[in-house]
């Protein structure tokens, strides 16, 4: 394992997944948020900023096994590997999140089905980059 890029391949999805959050919820989805049905679903603004760190945290942990998983199952197969590996990820996370988010909460399925779609993209770039930055260490000869 190459633990430099490892830590530099958390680092850089952790950051994506900020910024990618941070245009998905609050650029793209904002005026969807507004709504006054939808609104009720959520805590209000004061509440969840306050909270924020703990929506940071999770993201950086999330951000270490989706590399640390991505790693344990290198094939070094290139872009396509990243691209595939997010795909996968979108499948197995958001999917069945946004089913049952439609379900547990007073949302509409055109909310459920925009995040999985935001996600899926999300969980995609997150794939293609991780593969770009990880490269196994290269083994000392004797």
């Amino acid at each position: 394992m190459n633990t430099k890029r490892l830590i530099i391949a958390v680092l850089v999805v952790f950051v994506l997944l900020e910024v990618t959050g941070y245009l998905i919820h609050s650029v793209l989805l904002s005026s969807t948020y507004m709504e006054e049905t939808i609104s009720k679903a959520f805590r209000p603004m004061a509440e969840m900023d306050a909270m924020m760190w703990r929506m940071m945290v999770a993201d950086f942990v999330f951000s270490f096994f989706f590399v640390f998983i991505f790693i344990k199952g290198y094939q070094n197969k290139g872009i396509l590997e990243g691209v595939r590996y997010g795909v996968y990820i979108a499948l197995f996370m958001n999917f069945s999140a946004s089913v049952a988010q439609n379900v547990v909460y007073p949302i509409p399925f055109s909310l459920a089905l925009q995040w999985f779609i935001y996600g899926s993209i999300q969980m995609v770039l997150l794939g293609v980059v991780t593969a770009f930055i990880y490269k196994p260490a290269e083994a000392k000869s004797a």
